[in-house]
């Protein structure tokens, strides 16, 4: 169909009913139904086949079965730890050599981890998820506390550093405007890129004062309240963290292979299902040697292990199904068109950063936000005359705060994956912190703006 304010409809149904009922699967798939029904005139039966259809070719690309594979392999890596006290150990190991011992310690490790790994966004987000889950347990932090962390840090570092699959995308898109140096364009986004800036320090800030607001205080108070009652013998430390280096590092080395040297082209969802298939094994060699399980009691935590992980990974399966149908339904592209470039100077940026961040937020995607407004905002910078670094910059906070904040993006589905948190609960808690970082970013696109 051709783009109209029709095609706002799915998105903004599916994140009522994910708000109303509190369920993100029964949300994504009224909104796949509402896309397809819309795509197919209105055709109820052609809708209900062709989101079959949509859900069922999700599968038949490598990426997103490698991606889906290996989500699912996290669940029983994370199992195997926790069951065979690889997981205490290495917390037990964190406290004698006094790296961690307090709950700010606590909540300071996987923002460092998160800002440290800025190759890859899943990569980073289940390191610092894996290695804080029990972590924040022990120290009575709520997991929507360490989802938060997570996806505070580690999409916005990642297009801040931009020595990534990041870089090389957006590097893409910069080409053909005749631009002297676009990678000089790009390194400009760099102190311009304000959300991106604000929701890492915000983290940051979070982590070290231990102090919070909204939904997420109500979160914390649950988990102060909470009493674990496991009683697990702590094994070898390395136990843990040999396989999360091997995890780490064989992924780094793949995505270098298969980049021809450069680890920005390398593909990162090959890479990491190889590399969680090697830590799995040898994470089971080790469980073995040591006697820490059975060959059975290893089975059954496997198997529990994804099972855990299946009602986050449907989530994960239908945001890739419902982002397709998103593009076919033309949405993206309307929202772009109501971009005015005869805007006064100061606005123009402010403009550009909400309709990427509700672009994002609609959609469930950033990278798709980044295709259709950078060659937008280009243009309107160069008739401006304006620093195309700086409209750029616009369009890279507006995504990735739309991603952020968005019930239906794969990076906010992957932070409650990755931290063991319910996915409505994560959204929740979120929010209140994204929107005051939104709010910061476009004073500060004000004042910028207004120095022109």
């Amino acid at each position: 169909m051709q783009e109209s304010a029709l095609s706002l409809i799915p998105p903004f149904a599916a994140i009522a009913i994910a708000i109303w009922r509190k369920n993100a699967t029964l949300a994504l798939i009224c909104g796949l139904f509402l896309c397809y029904l819309l795509v197919g005139m209105y055709n109820p039966f052609t809708a209900a086949v062709d989101s079959g259809l949509g859900i069922a070719t999700i599968f038949t690309s490598t990426y997103n079965a490698q991606i889906i594979a290996f989500s699912l392999l996290i669940g029983a890596l994370v199992e195997l730890m926790n069951r065979s006290g690889a997981v205490q150990g290495f917390i037990d190991n964190l406290a004698q050599l006094s790296l961690v011992k307090t709950r700010r310690q606590a909540s300071l490790l996987p923002t460092v981890v998160g800002t440290s790994i800025f190759t890859d966004t899943n990569l980073s987000m289940f390191s610092a998820g894996m290695a804080s889950q029990k972590l924040f347990d022990q120290h009575k932090l709520s997991r929507a506390k360490l989802a938060f962390l997570l996806d505070s840090t580690c999409s916005p570092i990642s297009v801040l550093f931009l020595i990534n699959g990041w870089g090389a995308y957006l590097l893409g898109l910069l080409d053909g405007y005749n631009l002297s140096d676009p990678v000089g364009v790009l390194i400009g986004t760099l102190s311009y890129n304000f959300y991106a800036i604000i929701a890492v320090l915000i983290a940051y800030y979070t982590a070290y004062t231990g102090k919070l607001f909204g939904p997420m205080a109500q979160a914390e108070a649950k988990a102060l309240e909470q009493v674990s009652d496991d009683h697990i013998t702590p094994a070898k430390a390395r136990v843990m963290w040999l396989p999360m280096l091997t995890l780490l590092g064989l992924t780094l080395t793949i995505m270098y292979i298969t980049g021809n040297g450069d680890i920005r082209r390398g593909s990162g969802a090959f890479s990491v299902f190889t590399s969680i298939c090697t830590a799995i094994t040898l994470l089971v060699v080790m469980i073995l040697t040591y006697r820490l399980m059975t060959a059975k009691e290893i089975a059954r935590g496997c198997v529990k292990g994804i099972k855990n992980m299946v009602p986050a990974v449907t989530i994960l399966v239908l945001s890739f199904a419902f982002g397709d149908a998103i593009n076919a339904l033309g949405t993206g592209t309307y929202v772009s068109n109501l971009l005015n470039p005869d805007f006064p100077v100061i606005f123009i940026a402010p403009l550009i950063f909400l309709a990427a961040g509700i672009m994002a937020f609609s959609t469930g995607t950033s990278w798709g936000t980044f295709a259709l407004l950078i060659p937008i905002a280009v243009p309107i910078a160069l008739d401006a005359n304006l620093p195309v670094s700086f409209l750029v910059a616009a369009v890279l906070s507006g995504g990735v705060f739309g991603d952020h904040a968005s019930p239906i993006s794969d990076s906010t589905v992957v932070a409650s994956i990755a931290s063991g948190c319910d996915h409505y609960e994560h959204v929740k808690t979120q929010l209140p912190y994204t929107i005051v970082a939104a709010v910061l970013t476009i004073i500060g696109f004000l004042i910028v703006g207004a120095t022109f």
